[in-house]
């Protein structure tokens, strides 16, 4: 009997959702042979508000996503309260899939460089591997604690169902949201930096439009 791919997911607001987004899910996808879960977050502990609510983002979400089946949609952070920790969507994750089965949590090399300021943040490890998505020529080397609790946890392929680092390269698409929710404030169209489908129903786009009024 094989053995299920692993379970991969990549989190954040996607206030909105970009190509930046996609084309790293999809990436990590194939690197892995992963089915791959983008997780909005309901209330991210570390920045200001979405200007989106959760529904309309995750609207927008799934007309990102039509049209393909490697890459789906976990609102599991929408459905709980309070702040959107990711050491608790791990565990929510590990206790669905079982004890066997790979989990990796997906993060930008500048986002794992930080992560010793991340909520228990050890215990991550514990649920997950960590597969950090890297652009060429740029460098966020870890120190510190992260530094010296990753060491020997670094792989080139993933075995087991926690606790390794891989390194994953992707695209560079300078591409971010807050530049998208600025060129609507301006009153710009940021297409082919969001998927064409997410501007075929207006009123997905309404809470972005909204900031230049």
């Amino acid at each position: 009997m094989s053995r299920p791919r692993p379970l991969a997911i990549l989190g954040g607001t996607f206030d909105p959702v970009h190509h930046g987004h996609l084309r790293a899910a999809w990436e990590a996808a194939e690197a892995l042979d992963a089915e791959v879960r983008l997780v909005p977050a309901r209330t991210p502990p570390h920045r200001p508000p979405p200007v989106a609510d959760a529904s309309g983002r995750v609207a927008l979400l799934r007309a990102a996503l039509a049209g393909q089946d490697r890459l789906a949609i976990d609102t599991r952070e929408l459905d709980r309260d309070g702040p959107s920790y990711t050491v608790d969507t791990l565990a929510s994750l590990r206790a669905d899939i079982g004890p066997d089965r790979s989990l990796v949590l997906l993060v930008g090399a500048d986002a794992f460089a930080g992560l010793a300021s991340w909520h228990l943040w050890r215990d991550l490890f514990a649920f997950a591997h960590v597969g950090v998505l890297t652009r060429p020529g740029t460098l966020h080397p870890p120190s510190g604690d992260l530094a010296a609790f990753i060491a020997g946890r670094r792989v080139e392929r993933l075995h087991g169902p926690s606790g390794q680092v891989i390194d994953i390269a992707i695209t560079p698409l300078d591409i971010a949201a807050t530049a998208i929710r600025e060129s609507f404030a301006a009153g710009g169209e940021p297409r082919f930096l969001m998927p064409t489908a997410c501007f075929a129903d207006e009123a997905l786009l309404a809470p972005y439009r909204a900031l230049g009024r």
